[in-house]
């Protein structure tokens, strides 16, 4: 009687040098919106992170309202370009008086025309900051795709985790179902008590019970992954890949100086270039602007009309926007500042998930490589001692359990490496994988 596997459990995830491709892809399609009709199927069949990414990057109901703001943008910047509007007034004097003044006999009417000139190129420099603005709303928008592809990559590794896991309480159940019946049959044998049976049938239990929350837990991973591309049903059958495939990493001094090639930081940079626009702006507004009037006045005594022309200025005695200029420059500072505590906080977690990076990498290679066979080579003795006597039937439980929580934790280490390396090329924005010659 044998209680090996039946089969090898297979554990099933690709993610290095994928989530790479889709987040420069993000960065590209921040300069190409894309509309809300030219949108990709829903994924069907087997579902790859590629196909994944496609799918949330045309069809998520958060991009999707973030192109109506980017459209916003666009409108400001063309009301910016705008000139002031001219005025149109009518003034009437001299009417409804007394003495010679009674009734319309003396009453003097003027139609005028005014224009704002509006100096210091404020018109120029206006356009300016709307433009500025919309181009820190393009780098939003791509860091928010990089927010989308995080989520995907963190949805699609555990939808891996928990396919994987299903099918290792699958192989935990046959292993249960098979254990029980050998018992059984050893028991109608009187070579085994009838209490070994019932601890079979209790294990069996529980297997099947855990086989039936793995299966539950994946079907709410599907239905996670799939939220993200606003679908209520998921049509793919299965998520593809090789969860043990672990490429090296670059080390972390070039990790560490690829921060500021995020979405993120270049958004400071963005950033500052508005708040300039918006010192230059204030600056402007200290120059006040001209009105200027042209129009024709008519006095009903004499039936008689005439030209008038005339101007404005307002005398910047008191208010020469000292506070709204000074209020420019503190923002400019402040962006600066924000900045370097940005990157500064940046470099220190980079740091950390490297280095946890590290250690699960380490911890993977150390149970799969060595724990793993050492475990399979304990169950087949404890089985062949089982077989002769030698062993008892808690022996020969533990080191089934034990080999299966091994399992299970190789599965949960490698998910953690997948995981914690899509978080850092979320935070650097570029690939942490190293191509093999």
């Amino acid at each position: 009687m044998r209680f090996l596997f039946a089969r090898p459990l297979g554990l099933r995830i690709a993610v290095i040098g994928l989530f790479t491709a889709g987040a420069h892809w993000a960065v590209a399609a921040a300069a190409e919106p894309r509309s809300m009709e030219a949108q990709a199927d829903e994924p069907a069949g087997l579902l790859t992170l590629d196909g994944a990414i496609a799918a949330a990057l045309a069809r998520n109901p958060d991009l999707a309202a973030g192109e109506f703001a980017v459209k916003a943008a666009d409108a400001r910047v063309a009301q910016a370009r705008l000139r002031p509007n001219p005025e149109l007034s009518v003034e009437l004097e001299n009417f409804a008086g007394s003495g010679a003044l009674q009734g319309t006999t003396g009453l003097e009417s003027t139609l005028s025309l005014s224009q704002v000139v509006e100096l210091g190129g404020k018109r120029r420099l206006r356009t300016d900051l709307a433009v500025t603005d919309r181009d820190v709303l393009g780098v939003e928008r791509q860091a928010q795709q990089l927010d989308v592809l995080a989520e995907v990559t963190r949805r699609f590794i555990a939808l891996i985790a928990a396919q994987d896991r299903v099918a290792l309480a699958k192989v935990t159940s046959e292993i249960a179902q098979r254990t029980h019946e050998a018992i059984g049959m050893r028991v109608q044998a009187a070579r085994s008590p009838e209490a070994e049976r019932m601890r079979s049938s209790i294990a069996l239990t529980r297997a099947r019970v855990e086989q039936q929350q793995a299966e539950s837990e994946m079907r709410a991973a599907r239905q996670a992954l799939a939220a993200l591309w606003g679908s209520e049903r998921p049509a793919f059958t299965e998520a593809t890949g090789d969860l043990l495939t672990l490429k090296p990493v670059k080390p972390v001094e070039t990790v560490l100086a690829e921060l500021e090639r995020n979405p993120d930081y270049l958004r400071f940079a963005s950033e500052a270039r508005l708040r300039d626009a918006e010192l230059r702006l204030a600056r402007a507004q200290a120059r006040p602007n001209i009105v200027f009037g042209v129009g024709m006045r008519r006095f009903e005594e004499t039936n008689d009309s005439a030209l008038v022309a005339g101007f404005s200025i307002p005398l910047p005695i008191s208010d020469r926007n000292q506070g709204g200029i000074r209020e420019a420059e503190m923002r400019r500072a402040q962006t600066d500042a924000q900045q370097r505590a940005a990157l500064v906080r940046a470099h220190a977690t980079v740091f950390g998930l490297y280095q946890e990076l590290t250690a699960t990498r380490i911890r993977v290679d150390t149970l799969h490589g060595n724990a793993l066979p050492e475990a399979q080579q304990a169950l087949e003795q404890t089985q062949y001692g089982y077989e002769r006597g030698r062993f008892s039937y808690l022996e020969l439980a533990t080191a089934q359990q034990e080999l299966l929580d091994l399992r299970a934790a190789i599965i949960d280490a490698a998910a953690d490496y997948h995981r914690l390396l899509a978080e850092i090329e979320r935070l650097t924005n570029a690939p942490l994988g190293l191509e093999l010659p």
